[in-house]
């Protein structure tokens, strides 16, 4: 456990990468793993993951995304793309697939699909992008966890222009938008920020024991 805690503190949001330095196959499936195994509300996972290597993709993304360094110097970027709405369709592959893992029979799952028809395809289209953006946040979190312990460095993004990020990587027709990025790699001796102190909240300030 302290072990953990050190390396939650050695994480900071890297802002200059090492371009030499490539994660390896093994620390990035487990990374990997960590997002797969993220939790998500009712378990549905309302998103898909892209995990970009190919650096000629990455310098067509460099300037929907200001041209941050890290997009290309990093070992691997990143791409939460959430689902841009729910669908009846979406809420039975994900039953089937409970079904199929679980070895339960559909018919014993109509309670759940119920729930799941009176709350989240109740909702506006707008309404489940948001959602489904929410989701897509908590693997994010997952991710730099999971990346600090494997002592792997990490830059969650938000400076980007989602539009063109979809239209690049061709996430429209597949009723896909981008919430949100990260690139991971190891940090350049040369970023300054990795030296910075680490500031948050004080204890009192952020925990209010009830």
């Amino acid at each position: 456990m302290d072990t953990y805690i050190e390396n939650l503190n050695w994480r900071y949001a890297t802002k200059k990468f090492d371009k030499k330095k490539k994660i390896d196959s093994e620390n990035l499936e487990n990374i990997l793993k960590s997002i797969q195994l993220s939790a998500s509300s009712y378990g549905m996972q309302p998103y898909e993951v892209l995990v970009i290597e190919d650096l000629e993709v990455r310098k067509q993304l460099l300037p929907a995304a200001w041209n941050q360094s890290q997009i290309t110097d990093a070992s691997h970027l990143i791409v939460f793309a959430s689902l841009t709405s729910i669908s009846e369709a979406h809420v039975n592959a994900y039953l089937d697939n409970i079904s199929k893992i679980r070895e339960i029979h559909i018919e014993n799952l109509n309670g759940f699909k119920d729930m799941l028809a009176n709350t989240v395809l109740k909702q506006s289209a707008a309404d489940q992008k948001i959602w489904a953006e929410k989701q897509a946040y908590i693997a994010l979190g997952n991710l730099l966890s999971a990346a600090a312990n494997f002592k792997t460095d990490t830059c969650p993004m938000e400076g980007f222009d989602a539009e063109k990020f979809d239209e690049i990587l061709g996430l429209k027709e597949k009723g896909l938008s981008t919430a949100v990025i990260a690139t991971i790699g190891y940090r350049s001796e040369e970023d300054v920020a990795q030296h910075a102190k680490k500031v948050r909240k004080n204890k009192e300030q952020l925990f209010h024991l009830i």
